[in-house]
């Protein structure tokens, strides 16, 4: 992937204390967490955002045809401001695009659902009041308050926005709702798709020429695509929970199968793109070529799942498939983003268990243009729970305030102060929201904590050993075998989208899965204590077959036992070699950010009874971790439903016992960027 790398200014700091009780304590002098700067005055953008619309209706022009430049017709829906009469208002304005794959019906029904009088106000004030704690279902509650936060808007329209001034144009991308074509999934024709749609939204009479692109998850994605292109109407995006790295993020992460997520998603998708438009049907005007598009192609990208969960060999691998297994491949390329290309106002909304999070702060750091112009804001969230929260005490303001303003500063030239913002806006988990300079915080510094045999007595795992600032001075072989614990886990609501974190013993509480994980706790640490930036985790391991899976989990332990994940990375042995020139040290050379290469040419099998080495990444994330916590490392055989070994590794595999060896002369150990 062509990404810049900013290495931030982090220093190797080290914990001293006995190997026998794990104490936790500072060798030398570490300063004390700076206070969070408060968050700036947003009552500007809220009164911008709630006052009355400038104009009091909208006039919506359906199903527009948008002919591409190989023929293929894409539809779009046309929302502009019109007056009390339903009459659209002639004058130029902006233009807010939206390119989903999701068929434009839904967002419309989500907009009519919402533009019932009386009706948008009371859902989303009974929505902020939903409050589950306690329940055993309070992730249910945090879904819930997405209403509230505003992500039915980030991912529908808001009219609102329409009648303060800005026409908004709904599309159905190539392949999908009522579009003609096959759907491309990301890839170069569905690119210069958003390329050519941004052209023709700048050309029509209702448009100033200023374009800018909203929207969330996949209608994220194209928008940091269509950024990388810098067509010169785009002039800013506002992309919610996006991804760039595809592979990584949610194709295969670690080498593994995203099996949580690909399928149910797949299926959705060609679901969806098979509802045919009855009114054009009964008018006499079906579009007989969007029939015969969808006989032809019925289930896209199925033929790729199927290869990589029934492929008996490496021999056997289809071509398809090798094709995403090689870094030159055109699918691999299209699916790996260059955000270092994009120069225009971008802010970036991602989330710490989002399916993008390897991706969210990669893309903020890469983004050329400077801080202000470029923002980046992570809560708490899942993909569908991103918002949840927003607008509450102590919160940033409403998604919709937050995109209005955007779009006035950039769009309209208002000035509003929204440069001023951030630049970086965090949730820390286990603390509040706090705004920043930098992620991850330039103070933190990396301390390398080693996986001991010794006891803790503080978990009930397969076995329960120290996280201490020395290796132990004996050498031990732990064992754990693959398992389906993980089923319960924060990393199983992650890669489900959010929905099973509805259930708090597995989306809050770690304990369930680490029943079947070797797990490492420190002692309790004694002052508030700040984890800022990507985790790395080093294992020495022996498997008793060539190939085998790793994954990895960091907790933060509270007194009474709930063992919350922070953050998790995985990977498949034979997979993990790592491209060096992409992946970030610490001082003292550890791999904190490996980046490993996932291709066939770089797999390297493992030789069954030989020490082997393996680096692994966790993803960045920002915690604190308060008095009388602990710190836990959780090492799995397995991670499902987040990754499943490729078929014909995994037949390597055999599913056979892994081991962990903990040595003084081989340590394995995890480096942590603390302050």
């Amino acid at each position: 992937m062509a990404m810049k790398r900013t290495r931030s200014r982090l220093a190797v700091t080290r914990f001293v204390g006995t190997a026998a009780t794990g104490l936790l304590v500072a060798a030398t002098a570490v300063a004390v967490p700076a206070q969070a700067d408060p968050l700036p005055d947003q009552s500007s953008w809220i009164d911008a955002a709630t006052a009355p619309p400038q104009y009091p209706d909208v006039h919506i022009e359906w199903d527009v045809p948008v002919t591409m430049s190989d023929g293929t017709v894409l539809k779009a829906n046309v929302y502009r401001p019109a007056d009390a009469t339903g009459v659209p208002i002639d004058e130029p304005m902006p233009t807010l695009l939206t390119m989903t794959p999701y068929t434009k019906l839904i967002s419309a029904l989500a907009d009519a659902a919402f533009s019932i009088p009386g009706m948008s106000d009371a859902l989303t004030e009974l929505a902020g009041d939903v409050d589950l704690s306690g329940t055993g279902v309070s992730g249910l509650g945090d879904l819930i308050n997405t209403l509230d936060g505003g992500f039915v808007r980030g991912f529908a329209l808001d009219r609102d926005t329409v009648r303060s001034g800005y026409t908004q144009v709904v599309v159905d991308v190539r392949g999908t709702g009522f579009s003609q074509g096959v759907w491309d999934v990301f890839q170069e024709r569905e690119q210069r798709d958003s390329v050519e749609t941004i052209d023709w939204a700048a050309a029509q009479p209702w448009s100033d020429g200023s374009v800018g692109m909203t929207g969330a998850s996949y209608s994220g994605i194209n928008q940091l695509q269509a950024a990388e292109k810098r067509p010169e109407a785009l002039k800013a995006i506002f992309p919610l929970v996006p991804g760039s790295d595809l592979l990584r993020d949610i194709i295969a992460p670690g080498g593994g199968l995203g099996v949580g997520f690909l399928p149910p998603w797949l299926a959705g998708v060609n679901a969806l793109k098979l509802i045919p438009d009855l009114g054009a049907l009964a008018r006499g005007e079906f579009d007989w070529a969007w029939l015969a598009s969808r006989v032809e192609h019925p289930t896209v990208f199925f033929d790729l799942v199927a290869a990589a969960l029934l492929t008996p060999t490496i021999d056997d691998i289809p071509p398809h498939m090798r094709d995403l297994l090689d870094a030159d491949s055109s699918i691999r390329r299209d699916w790996s983003g260059n955000p270092s290309a994009i120069t225009i106002p971008t802010f970036v909304v991602g989330g710490w268990h989002d399916l993008f999070t390897y991706s969210e702060p990669r893309i903020y750091d890469a983004i050329d243009t400077e801080p202000g112009r470029k923002q980046l804001m992570m809560g708490e969230w899942y993909h569908i729970s991103a918002t949840s929260g927003l607008g509450r005490d102590g919160a940033p303001p409403r998604l919709e305030v937050l995109q209005r303003a955007w779009f006035d500063k950039w769009l309209k030239g208002i000035d509003n102060g929204i440069d001023e913002y951030g630049p970086v806006t965090l949730f820390q988990q286990g603390g509040t929201w706090q705004r920043s300079d930098a992620f991850p915080n330039p103070d933190a510094e990396y301390t390398r904590l080693h996986l001991s045999p010794e006891p803790t007595g503080t978990a009930q795992s397969v076995h329960d050993g120290s996280l201490t600032s020395e290796p132990s001075a004996s050498s031990e072989t732990l064992t754990v075998a693959p398992g389906l614990t993980t089923m319960c886990s924060r990393d199983a609501a992650q890669q489900t989208a959010g929905l099973l974190a509805v259930i708090d013993a597995c989306g809050k509480d770690g304990r369930i899965a680490q029943t079947n994980a070797l797990t490492f706790t420190s002692a309790p640490v004694d002052r508030e204590t700040v984890v800022s930036g990507p985790v790395g985790v080093h294992l020495e391991t022996i498997l008793d077959a060539t190939d085998g899976y790793w994954a990895v989990t960091l907790d933060d332990v509270a007194p009474d036992g709930t063992s919350r994940q922070l953050t998790s990375g995985q990977v498949t042995a034979s997979l993990r070699a790592v491209t060096e020139s992409e992946s970030v040290r610490a001082p003292n050379g550890d791999l904190v950010d490996p980046v490993h290469t996932l291709t066939l040419a770089s797999r390297q099998p493992v030789v069954p009874g030989e020490r082997t080495g393996i680096d692994l990444g966790l993803l960045a994330t920002e915690a604190v971790i308060a008095p009388g916590h602990r710190l836990r490392v959780s090492v799995y055989a397995a991670n499902v439903p987040k990754g499943l070994m490729l078929r014909p590794l995994l037949n390597e595999s055999e599913l056979r016992p892994q081991h962990l060896l903990l040595s003084p002369d081989a340590p394995s150990y995890i480096t942590v960027p603390m302050l």
